[in-house]
């Protein structure tokens, strides 16, 4: 079986249109520190605080590079590939609160497989960056498209938003379900209610 490798060292330009620098740790440590002063949040207790919240802003926001392996479709398997429940966390670009889930992925092969591991790589690659779920959805169904150019492709995300649940509303328990369904998929026919049914759409 003839194995194709393509390297995504860094998606962020083709993902988003946005150009992200480096990551300056001093520079964002101040700003923590100046964020807490200003809201009143000066305890002895936070001296290290800035420094941890700047690291782990810095993790979160760093999406990892990974090969996307595929293979040739020599059989000729026509029928749908669905990975399901794949947990992810990422941070709404809005109020730079968590909002987590899980992402259900499916493709329609044409000629080429896809290393089943890589579909949920891809899907915490998206997700480690300030992100809104609606393009979240959609950035991993065009990377699929574009890596494998299948017959049709199908994703749904299912997320709780702390942006709702922590402040706000305070609605704990609401998810958001979005989807981007192309090709085959797309249609209102068969494969697009195989796929519904797999992934337990309501």
């Amino acid at each position: 079986m003839t194995a194709a490798v393509t390297t995504w060292t860094d998606l962020d330009g083709w993902a988003t249109g946005l150009d992200e620098g480096p990551v300056d740790l001093p520079a964002a440590e101040r700003a923590v520190a100046d964020l807490l002063r200003a809201l009143g949040q000066d305890g002895p207790g936070l001296a290290g605080t800035p420094g941890r919240v700047a690291r782990a802003y810095a993790e979160l926001l760093a999406p990892a590079p990974f090969e996307a392996t595929t293979f040739a479709n020599h059989e000729g398997y026509d029928e749908l590939v669905v990975l399901k429940d794949i947990p992810f966390a990422s941070l709404c670009e809005h109020h730079l609160l968590p909002f987590s889930g899980r992402a259900h992925l499916a493709y329609l092969p044409g000629d080429r497989l896809l290393g089943l591991s890589k579909l949920a790589r891809a899907v915490g690659h998206f997700a480690s960056r300030l992100q809104m779920q609606e393009r979240l959805t959609t950035q991993i169904a065009r990377w699929l498209g574009d890596t494998l150019e299948p017959r049709g492709v199908g994703v749904m995300v299912e997320a709780e938003h702390g942006c709702m649940t922590l402040r706000g509303t305070r609605s704990g328990g609401a998810r958001t379900v979005t989807s981007c369904l192309t090709g085959l998929l797309g249609t209102d026919g068969p494969y697009r209610a195989q796929f519904q049914a797999t992934v337990g759409a309501r």
